[in-house]
């Protein structure tokens, strides 16, 4: 009798906390899928190399490398690493994987180990690209090292079908430019490019806001956002919200190793810059870069890991006053054995409203899973937290 008014005591409590119940529902209508997976590969860092989107049409660039057991974090070997591309044409059910090399981006470059034999040495571009706002044009930075570059780039006007370059990105009078793809089209021959740059020590690394207006053959730094500090401030994800209004969010670490998420408002076309309050405060042990969309409802929404070793999870916050704000934390993914080796993500809203996340992760901690890293996706629809 005592444990039958137990469990009714129970079954009362969950039925009456709406909270519990509307988790249980959102957690039951997010689908996490798998982009790339092979026995023996190792599969990573989605973040370094850009995702695209067209209306159900989606291009998401990834490393993959042979599977090695490693002193360090990564279990790969640098050795046999390639650029690769994941193309959906179904919103991210299903996917198709195709070499970066055969499509065009035949230099070296971290992570993109092309022999000496087949690399092309990037070039100076002497001629302006046609059309950035042409719908089927794609763009992607490409880095020598983590610190200070250089910095290469590549762009397509058929979806990553085809790639031109490889095209010298120059320094700019820097310390050096070790960058990732973080742009915005602002015209047919202007574009914003937010940049990873070496600081003072030669170390990674700050942002910067550089600009063409020429299609691509001449860049300026607009501004530097934020000081230079004394950790790092690396791989920003970008929005523009007005003609005059932008935001960034920054992968950030502290002098004492505090991984979070800073944030930065520009109001003058990225001229001057504001700090607002970090949008998260903690990513894990090595931390989490961003990604940051605008839903077409005017909401924006964030996503990172929590990198740990004991268990890793993915997150998202959303804001509904151009980031000023950011709700709690929603949790879509954990609890399935990942250690800290996981993360990098970028995402796109598809067709029907729905978020196509893609990221890396892994099932090391569970027992008789395999351990090798996989790119992987979740799938989930923004108004279940409307």
């Amino acid at each position: 009798m005592k444990r039958i008014s137990i469990y009714l005591l129970l079954l009362i409590m969950v039925s009456c906390n709406p909270q519990q119940r509307e988790e249980n529902k959102e957690v039951s209508e997010v689908e996490h899928g798998i982009v790339f997976s092979e026995n023996e590969k190792f599969g990573g860092w989605p973040a370094n190399n850009g995702i695209w989107v067209w209306d159900n049409e989606i291009l998401v660039g990834f490393v993959e490398a042979d599977y090695k057991e490693t002193k360090g974090l990564h279990t790969y070997d640098p050795a046999t690493a390639k650029h690769k591309y994941a193309r959906s044409k179904d919103g991210g059910n299903s996917w198709a994987i195709e070499d970066a090399y055969e499509h065009g981006q035949t230099a070296w470059a971290h992570d993109n180990n092309v022999s000496a034999e087949k690399a092309e040495p990037p070039k100076v571009l002497d001629k302006e690209v046609i059309d950035f706002t042409n719908p089927n044009f794609a763009i992607t930075l490409q880095r020598h090292n983590n610190n200070y570059g250089p910095t290469h780039f590549y762009y397509s006007n058929n979806r990553g079908v085809n790639w031109h370059g490889a095209y010298i990105y120059p320094d700019l009078g820097t310390d050096g430019i070790a960058s990732r793809t973080d742009y915005i089209i602002d015209g047919e021959k202007e574009m914003s490019v937010f940049l990873t740059v070496a600081k003072s020590n030669k170390r990674e690394g700050r942002v910067a806001l550089a600009r063409t207006k020429d299609g691509g053959v001449n860049w300026k730094i607009v501004s530097w956002i934020g000081d230079e500090p004394e950790g790092f401030d690396i791989m920003p994800s970008s929005l523009r919200l007005s003609p005059s209004k932008l935001l960034t969010v920054i992968r950030s670490r502290t002098s004492n190793g505090q991984d979070f998420l800073s944030s930065y408002l520009s109001t003058d076309n990225g001229e001057t810059w504001e700090k607002l309050k970090d949008p998260v405060a903690d990513t894990g042990q090595g931390g989490s870069p961003p990604a940051l969309l605008k839903l077409r409802d005017g909401r924006l929404v964030l996503a990172y890991i929590y990198r740990s070793n004991y268990g890793s999870r993915v997150n998202i916050r959303f804001s509904s006053n151009d980031g000023l704000n950011w709700s709690d934390e929603i949790v879509l993914r954990y609890g399935d054995g990942t250690n800290r080796d996981s993360g990098y993500p970028r995402m796109v809203e598809r067709e029907d409203g729905k978020i196509v996340l893609i990221y890396y992760w892994n099932n090391v901690n569970k027992k008789g899973a395999h351990p090798y890293r996989y790119i992987a996706s979740t799938i989930f629809d923004p108004n279940l937290w409307d």
